[in-house]
């Protein structure tokens, strides 16, 4: 099937497969939880502000790509709702854990994806992890693709191609713009459009009072003509 998440989706994708792993006994996630998982600040990568008409948003995009949906239970009287990635694509647990770090927190190297993974699959060595990546690469379509090793490292990092074969995108290590947020119109905002914005304004007002200062100067020299 032809998918392709947008960032947001991205992130709701990956909290509920994280969640759904790690702490079973409150999966599946509200709305309410599962914004608190998308913005939370350790395990993401980058750390992002969002909305719950943006989450609203992302969950209908997922439940038209059967990635996820609400659940069927009656027993509770809050809407859940949970990710379907098994049903699609009939994932080992180790593919999962490595499919959701990669959706979480951007490109990894195979230490890296061994060592973040832990808490849902426990990889034996760096050989099981490459191995898991091999059989991610080579599905139709590829789900995972192998990025050009970065100079001065010694293992290339890999990354999800649920949102499409993009350039490499910003990942750890990266100097970050800071929190990104997100609203359902799907705009963003960060600290840094914040600065860019105030110096525009600045460097606008220098003009102004640049070209005042032109026109005063061109009248006093016209005093002396």
């Amino acid at each position: 099937m032809n998918i392709l998440l947008s960032e947001v989706e991205t992130r709701v994708l990956g909290s509920l497969i994280e969640k759904d792993i790690t702490t079973p006994d409150y999966y599946p996630l509200s709305l309410n939880a599962l914004v608190n998982a998308c913005n939370q600040k350790n395990n993401r990568d980058p750390v992002m502000h969002l909305d719950e008409d943006a989450v609203r948003q992302a969950l209908d995009a997922l439940h038209d790509q059967r990635l996820a949906g609400p659940t069927s239970s009656a027993d509770s009287r809050v809407t859940k709702y949970e990710h379907r990635l098994q049903e699609v694509f009939n994932f080992t647990r180790g593919e999962t854990a490595v499919l959701c770090v990669l959706l979480l927190r951007g490109p990894q190297t195979p230490g890296e994806l061994r060592g973040r993974t832990e808490r849902m699959h426990r990889f034996e060595d760096l050989t099981e992890v490459q191995s898991t990546l091999e059989r991610l690469i080579g599905r139709e379509p590829p789900l995972v693709k192998v990025l050009a090793r970065q100079p001065g490292t010694k293992e290339a990092r890999s990354m999800h191609l649920l949102a499409g074969d993009r350039e490499e995108p910003q990942g750890e290590g990266s100097t970050s713009p800071g929190p990104t947020s997100w609203s359902a119109s799907g705009s963003r905002s960060t600290l840094d459009g914040e600065r860019i914005a105030r110096l525009e304004n600045e460097v606008a007002d220098l003009g102004k009072e640049v070209a005042e200062l032109k026109e005063q100067l061109a009248s006093f020299r016209q005093q002396f003509e």
